[in-house]
């Protein structure tokens, strides 16, 4: 970094990846290291004054001490240890040259970093905030690629809330064989699947092959809605609200009925009497709806929402994209996978490839989709416009 790069960063002032301090306060310091390590990275500026952005730089003898007390935090005091690499930039302030030292930290891959009280700390906007809450937690656990919603147990679950015959079929898919043929009972085919684990059943398996999942998981359903114009919050449908439920594959059916019945179907040249073409391409609609049944965030507590306004679709699904992943890198075939086990079953019996190629593909078909990342609102919208005004 130059003088030139590090004036116009403080004259931005502090954000959540950009924070001013005049003097090293290591108990500070090690919290707002774990808080960006936790979050996306940044960069601690030591020498700068954090109300007003003076610069008041540093002497030789604080640059060697903070250097090496930056070291000791990153190697004992945040745990896991995390990598930090610092460097000193000059910037002429008048006739005096101050010295201001730049400490980066990328986002952390071992997430949640904590103390060596055990404190977990996290970035809110500028500032920052202890962590307490479990879920949260989790899905600190969920970013790092160690821990994954649909591969926990559910607690009072036991091998009766699955239906034999959902599980049967889908075994016969995936090994062209049932597991009776295979020399097993069913109980050793849910746990050779990883459906159920020690005597509980996984997320994946209740969402799958469940008897009544929104009966033990009431949040996890699909609400439908046809507004009477364009405003989210009117008062008035064409189609009362209702909530979708069972399990994964039927949710995606009901799902898609919904639409095919709510949108129009045009004659685009076909003779009077043929059945006419969905105004919004069928496919795309089809990869929206199985990424958000497949790749939402199962630790938030919603439901997927599913609305037809007079002028666009809407299909909005709980959690932000998750990592780094932004919607240039999905939009390219580069995905993250969120519910490794429910992607593992989708495949076998949906329309899902699990390449990565789906939302390229609704792309092609439906060009003019729109993708929101609400980062703050904690989900990811899909925008379709629909082909034309609604006949009255």
């Amino acid at each position: 970094m130059n003088a030139t790069e590090l004036l116009k960063m403080i004259s931005m002032g502090e954000t959540s990846k950009v924070q001013f301090k005049q003097e090293m306060d290591d108990d500070k310091i090690t919290a707002e290291m774990i808080a960006m390590s936790n979050a996306k990275g940044g960069m601690i500026l030591v020498g700068v004054q954090d109300k007003t952005g003076e610069i008041t730089g540093l002497d030789y003898e604080q640059l060697q001490s903070y250097n090496n007390r930056l070291a000791i935090i990153a190697n004992d005091k945040v745990k896991p240890q995390i990598f930090i690499l610092t460097e000193v930039v000059s910037v002429q302030t008048g006739n005096d040259e101050k010295k201001v030292l730049a400490v980066t930290l990328s986002e952390g891959v071992n997430k949640p970093y904590k103390d060596k009280n055990g404190s977990i700390w996290m970035k809110q906007g500028a500032d920052k905030r202890r962590v307490t809450d479990n879920t949260e937690i989790m899905r600190l656990f969920q970013e790092s690629g160690n821990l994954s919603a649909d591969e926990m147990e559910v607690y009072g679950t036991g091998i009766d809330d699955i239906d034999d015959r959902l599980f049967a079929y889908y075994f016969k898919r995936e090994f062209k064989r049932s597991y009776q043929e295979m020399g097993l009972t069913c109980e050793e085919a849910l746990r050779a699947k990883r459906v159920l684990r020690n005597s509980r059943v996984t997320l994946a398996g209740l969402l799958f092959f469940g008897r009544e999942p929104q009966s033990i998981k009431p949040a996890f359903t699909v609400k439908t809605i046809s507004f009477l114009g364009n405003d989210l919050s009117g008062a008035y449908y064409r189609i009362k609200p209702e909530d979708l439920r069972g399990t994964i594959p039927e949710l995606f059916k009901q799902g898609m009925m919904f639409l095919n019945s709510t949108l129009r179907h045009m004659q685009q040249g076909q003779g009077f009497n043929s059945i006419g073409i969905l105004e919004i391409s069928y496919i795309a609609l089809e990869e929206i709806l199985q990424n958000a049944l497949v790749h939402r965030d199962y630790f938030k507590n919603a439901p997927i929402r599913l609305m037809v306004f007079d002028d666009r679709v809407e299909i909005v699904s709980p959690g932000k994209l998750p990592n780094s992943l932004t919607v240039d890198d999905i939009k390219y075939g580069n995905p993250v996978i969120r519910n490794n086990q429910i992607v593992s079953f989708c495949i076998h019996v949906m329309p899902f490839s699990g390449l990565g190629s789906g939302l390229r593909r609704a792309l092609e078909q439906q060009p003019d989709i729109e993708l929101i990342n609400d980062v703050a609102g904690e989900q990811f919208i899909v925008k379709i416009p629909r082909a034309s005004e609604p006949v009255q």
